[in-house]
């Protein structure tokens, strides 16, 4: 077993994704938390180049990833990783992609949970069967980038339209006014564990990219004011979530509670942690510090690595038994 000193850990951060930024607050935050465990952690500043990335990460165990947004949760660099052959934390390059498409993500989950009402659009007159107010969004995009609640045609015309130029097409999905949550989930010890549920009140019309990393404009609940039975049934969907589309040491699933309904809406397979984001939070209410949650990512990466090691060994040596 290796001490916490021997284990190489490069943090993989920054990237060429609108939330750049973001990701890079995120990533300086888990290297200094490795840094404090005592890890022999190094920080890589991911500029689009995988050549040079490669080189920055030889030689090490794992590879933390903070990288959000297109190449970091899209499975573009989990690809990149499992080609060379380096052990990387979070969900697998399938569950990646699949989790940053919203619209791939309702078609498969729409039957197992209860999805607001949507619809993929590539012009900008969608109304036919809908009534307003909608929320327009991009299929693949992170931190509410995009996303806007329009309450009259004109502001829809226009919004669609500039999400058409710039995406070729985007989301129509039902508005529903409700307890806007976040489900954490984390695994422990080999198992996911659901945090408690945290219940954002963004001084916004909801919760955008402004009210989730702007300080003082969004008011958390912890734990989200639901009843027993209510705290229970979303969680028992948010782990159902996880392990359905196989998401692996962490994730986020966000949604709207109202009428006694959980309503899907994301999957975020690299949680933010930054000073203001959701999971650190949800850990935090269950007593957990900073450094015990990425300890935990740490922890459940390298007991899979050491998994996928004897696998193959086993595998290995059963051909070498039937030559």
């Amino acid at each position: 077993m290796l001490t916490n000193k021997r284990v190489k850990i490069a943090v993989v951060m920054g990237g060429i994704s609108r939330e750049r930024e973001v990701s890079l607050k995120s990533g300086e935050n888990v290297y200094r938390a490795l840094k404090r465990l005592d890890y022999d952690a190094k920080p890589v500043d991911y500029r689009g180049d995988p050549t040079a990335f490669l080189r920055e990460v030889e030689g090490v165990d794992l590879a933390f990833n903070m990288l959000h947004g297109h190449f970091g949760e899209d499975g573009g660099i989990q690809f990149l990783m499992e080609a060379h052959g380096i052990s990387y934390t979070c969900s697998d390059p399938y569950t990646s992609a699949v989790c940053f498409d919203k619209l791939l993500t309702y078609r498969i989950l729409d039957t197992m949970v209860e999805v607001p009402k949507y619809s993929y659009q590539e012009r900008a007159d969608f109304f036919d069967g809908w009534s307003l107010p909608v929320i327009l969004k991009p299929r693949r995009e992170g931190s509410s980038i995009g996303v806007k609640i329009c309450k009259s045609k004109n502001e829809a015309i226009s919004h669609a339209s500039t999400l058409v130029e710039e995406y070729g097409g985007y989301i129509v999905q039902r508005y529903i006014k409700g307890k806007e949550l976040t489900v954490s989930v984390l695994e422990i010890d080999g198992n996911p564990v659901v945090l408690p549920i945290l219940e954002l009140r963004p001084k916004r019309e909801f919760y955008d990219y402004i009210a989730k990393y702007t300080k003082g404009m969004t008011e958390f609940v912890l734990p989200a004011e639901l009843n027993a039975e209510d705290e229970e049934k979303v969680k028992r969907i948010a782990l159902q979530v996880y392990n359905y589309l196989g998401c692996r040491d962490m994730a986020r699933i966000d949604g709207i509670f109202a009428d006694g309904k959980f309503y899907f809406l994301e999957v975020n397979t690299i949680p933010g942690m930054t000073e203001l984001s959701d999971l650190p939070a949800s850990a935090k209410a269950m007593g957990m510090s900073f450094e015990e949650v990425v300890d935990a990512v740490v922890k459940s990466a390298l007991k899979r690595k050491r998994r996928e090691k004897d696998v193959s060994r086993h595998n290995y040596n059963s051909s070498q038994e039937k030559r």
